[in-house]
């Protein structure tokens, strides 16, 4: 019952948001013409509900500078200033919502991540994909903007395996409060080593 309500919850919130803050949309999007150029949009695949992948949207936080050799420079080194105001203030990910209201997403859930990230879950944190990929994830209640691959993931799994309304609660308001925080440490410029660098680097 509370999944039938939960998605209900989703569609309508996202569109009700969407209508309201459609000027901002279109004021974040000019911002990221203006100083970052076209495209306005990072879209890039996630593993979503039951590992299907779908097309994750973004407004773009980065270049496209490259080195010599013709490669992306590290993602620190591309990141700008409008970028890091638009990720410690979670803006660029407000077109999120969209794939809310399609369905691929919900409000509250395990972080959407890249495909080549499937083959380094433990089976306990494959549980991440019994559930939608959410906008504001589970590790907020963790009340910390630069959490250990280990420990979001953990979070996640026991999201999982313990869907219910009080937890999505506990979420949300742990999500806003979370946003100031790193606004506060810069968390903008934080970029974490990739899981599968990170794993098979442990051994993994």
């Amino acid at each position: 019952m509370f999944c039938i309500f939960k998605r209900l919850f989703d569609i309508i919130s996202a569109f009700i948001v969407l209508i309201i803050i459609s000027p901002l949309l279109l004021v974040i999007a000019a911002a990221v013409k203006y100083s970052i150029g076209s495209p306005v949009l990072f879209i890039q695949e996630r593993s979503g509900m039951g590992q299907k992948s779908f097309l994750i949207k973004k407004f773009r936080t980065m270049t496209n500078e490259t080195d010599s050799n013709g490669d992306l420079l590290p993602d620190e080194k591309r990141q700008t200033k409008i970028g890091k105001f638009l990720r410690s203030s979670s803006l660029d990910e407000l077109p999120e919502l969209f794939s809310i209201v399609k369905g691929d997403m919900s409000v509250i859930g395990p972080r959407p991540l890249p495909p080549l990230y499937n083959d380094y879950y433990t089976d306990r944190e494959k549980k991440r994909f019994d559930v939608r990929s959410g906008l504001l994830p589970p590790d907020s209640v963790a009340m910390s903007a630069t959490i250990t691959w280990d420990k979001q993931l953990e979070y996640e799994a026991d999201y999982a395996e313990n869907l219910s309304l009080i937890n999505d609660l506990r979420i949300f308001g742990a999500a806003v409060k979370l946003v100031f925080i790193r606004k506060k440490i810069n968390y903008g410029g934080y970029v974490r080593k990739p899981l599968n660098e990170e794993r098979k680097s442990n051994g993994i």
